[in-house]
């Protein structure tokens, strides 16, 4: 299997433009670790994690020392720091460069890239444009279905854009994942009602090619996404 066959293709992205507080907010309301900034043509700038916003958090809470003075003490790394901890929107507070990988990276390949730099996701591009991110559960989400060697074959990938496409236009389910292995779908994510998981289910048995369909889903829990 390779990115394009575990990725989740519909990403939540920021702007280096968003505040802040809204990049805390759309973290805690879809449940995830961390958001790419791109441009306005998709380009990939950089990540922004809850590691970058705890260092904010962690900033605050010590003795507040004059600017001017740390500036003038430790130079250019230490204003890199500040700029980091004291930032208003994600341009300023993002990891950058950011590691990525191509639509044919291997799922083997991305499992030692993760484990080599200690990360738990990485985005997914077509020439330097975002396409997709793989976290650590998607990997697992795919090699639980794949013996040592497989690879996704092309009808399996034409299936997994086809469900994918309908499920994110016409449900607006962005938390779904689709993996496809000889015809056979699996539906990873959280949704947030009982109908919508139905909907997404009969949305994959609908698909032309779908020999069974794999519900794998959990509701998301009850008022979760409160800020």
């Amino acid at each position: 299997m390779r990115a394009v066959d575990v990725m989740t293709p519909t990403v939540i992205s920021v702007s280096p433009e968003t505040g802040v507080q809204e990049i805390a907010r759309l973290l805690l309301d879809h449940r995830i670790s961390a958001v790419p900034v791109v441009d306005g043509d998709q380009h990939l700038l950089g990540m922004v994690s809850e590691g970058d916003l705890m260092g904010r958090a962690e900033n605050q809470a010590e003795k507040p020392t004059p600017w001017w003075l740390a500036l003038l003490s430790s130079g250019p790394e230490t204003a890199a720091s500040y700029i980091k901890t004291h930032g208003h929107a994600a341009r300023d507070i993002m990891s950058h460069p950011v590691v990525d990988v191509e639509e044919d990276a291997s799922v083997a390949e991305i499992a030692r890239l993760l484990e080599k730099r200690h990360i738990k996701r990485v985005p997914v591009t077509r020439n330097g444009k975002l396409v997709g991110i793989v976290s650590r559960s998607n990997l697992l989400q795919g090699l639980a279905i794949t013996p040592p060697d497989g690879e996704g074959s092309v009808d399996d990938r034409s299936l997994r854009e086809a469900l994918s496409k309908e499920i994110e236009e016409k449900l607006n389910s962005v938390r779904v994942n689709v993996i496809v292995k000889d015809g056979v779908v699996e539906l990873w994510g959280l949704v947030a009602s009982d109908e919508e998981m139905k909907a997404v289910q009969l949305a994959a048995e609908s698909q032309p090619g779908v020999k069974r369909v794999e519900n794998n889903m959990s509701r998301m829990p009850q008022g979760f996404g409160a800020f």
